[in-house]
């Protein structure tokens, strides 16, 4: 049985390290590959950003869409107009799943 000044001593502290599940600041994309070419780029919210053309390492050239605001290039530092594609660095990527590339909520 704990004495009084060891069980006080314990008040408010976990026996052991409690897992956190990975968050999207914790989480890093893999490299882009030719497998991703022709994949939508979407928002973290599913809108569409654009069509990746080409894909290598750690960044993609990203064809937009048409109907692409211009505060979502800026964010993106797509601030050059008239451009064919623009490049995305993975940093700005959440996950790369089999049909899209989701971008992080920060940009």
């Amino acid at each position: 049985m704990p004495v009084v000044g060891e069980l006080s001593d314990r008040v408010g502290k976990p026996d052991r390290a409690v897992p956190t599940a990975p968050t999207e600041e914790t989480t890093m994309a893999r490299d882009f590959n030719s497998d991703d070419e022709g994949k939508r780029v979407v928002t973290a919210d599913g809108d569409t950003i654009g069509t990746i053309e080409q894909a290598s390492g750690g960044s993609a050239h990203v064809a937009p869409d048409e109907d692409l605001s211009r505060g979502t290039r800026r964010r993106l530092g797509w601030t050059e107009e008239g451009q064919e594609t623009y490049q995305l660095q993975k940093s700005k990527v959440n996950r790369i799943t089999d049909t899209e590339v989701r971008l992080r909520r920060t940009l």
